[in-house]
């Protein structure tokens, strides 16, 4: 067995090669390409991949962390409702992310009941053993997790559970990678395009990027040498001087996405404006709780005080989530902030791309 995953990684490792050989020998112009994926931005720092390329190809990190993009607002939200007695059911990433009022790992500590799940679902099983407490699911994500979402608001309107509700903060990744384009200080000349995301919305969500701003894409997969095609893709746009939705991910990803899934989306939420760390409120990128599950609909349930402005102090999140900065870039990375003591989101998650350079650089170092 360990014969036989050593010579896979063997060929995958000569076929990255081989396909950073042909992007140097296509000599293409100086362009910036922005992966919209943080599991991308990790696998990119896992394998060193950005070495590979010649240096007139440059790799930047997007917003693709849903933790990372998650507002100060809504944090402050979640620690706020858990310390009015709630128990708060989150995703593991979410506890120790800092907000004005500290994180839901602060809030545990002073008496707060705030459980990590694995799954949407198991927030209803703790509703269903707590039928006198409130039981509030933070849900966050993008397009992949909000169909898990909608389907377990859908069921406990069908059982009738008065006690749970959600706190909503989904995003949308197209609208963030337009408010990108536009930007002058970004200056992105391909995407490569998230896959989980992709498998929900389809290749067809992202036509738009390359029609109306000519922006080259490609939607790749995870493994080193998909991310390594993606991009020798995206090189043949360029140089070739046209821009379309290249698929390098067909065995997961279509033109029409997951309908089912969609279908299940638009059931149980709306499109609405959104506040995303670091790009400020993007019009029609986010979603909330539909008028016909309102009831569902933490925002309505709480009483909260406004939000808390607070000095992000040295971290630069918010830059290094628009591609204006890369995290060695931040003054207080790998000393004042690290994934043991983050300051800032990119420090916590799985998914940030602070913590995978931090990870990744050391051991290759």
């Amino acid at each position: 067995m360990g014969g036989t995953r050593g010579g896979f990684l063997v060929s995958v490792i000569a076929r990255c090669q081989e396909l950073a050989q042909l992007i140097a020998e296509a000599d293409p112009p100086p362009l910036t390409i922005m992966e919209v994926c943080g599991t991308h931005s990790h696998e990119i720092a896992r394998y060193g991949l950005a070495q590979l390329l010649p240096d007139q190809v440059r790799l930047i990190s997007g917003p693709g962390c849903p933790v990372c993009v998650t507002a100060d607002a809504d944090l402050d939200a979640i620690v706020q409702i858990a310390q009015q007695g709630a128990i708060i059911a989150t995703f593991g990433d979410m506890v120790r992310v800092p907000g004005p009022r500290g994180s839901l790992a602060d809030a545990r500590a002073a008496g707060a009941d705030v459980r990590v799940l694995y799954s949407p679902m198991q927030s209803l099983e703790v509703a269903r053993q707590n039928p006198d407490r409130e039981v509030v699911l933070l849900g966050i994500g993008f397009e992949t997790t909000a169909p898990s979402i909608a389907v377990t608001i859908s069921d406990a309107a069908g059982e009738d559970l008065k006690s749970f509700s959600v706190h909503c903060a989904h995003k949308l990744i197209p609208p963030a990678m337009a408010a990108l384009v536009v930007d002058p200080e970004c200056r992105i000349d391909a995407f490569l395009c998230p896959g989980h995301v992709s498998t929900i919305i389809g290749t067809q969500a992202y036509d738009f990027l390359a029609e109306d701003y000519g922006i080259a894409c490609a939607v790749a997969g995870f493994g080193p040498s998909d991310i390594m095609e993606a991009i020798y893709a995206i090189v043949g746009q360029i140089k070739g001087a046209t821009s379309y939705v290249h698929n390098a991910y067909t065995r997961a990803v279509q033109v029409l996405g997951n309908t089912v899934a969609q279908a299940q989306m638009a059931a149980v939420f709306e499109v609405a404006d959104a506040e995303w760390r670091g790009l400020g409120t993007i019009p029609a990128s986010g979603l909330r709780i539909g008028d016909e599950y309102t009831v569902f609909d933490a925002r309505n349930r709480y009483e909260l005080e406004p939000p808390i402005e607070r000095d992000p102090g040295p971290c630069i999140c918010g830059d290094v989530l628009q591609g204006k900065a890369l995290p060695t870039d931040c003054p207080a990375f790998g000393s004042a902030c690290t994934p043991q003591s983050p300051i800032g989101p990119c420090m916590v998650s799985s998914e940030g791309s602070c913590a995978a350079v931090f990870k990744y650089q050391r051991q290759q170092g």
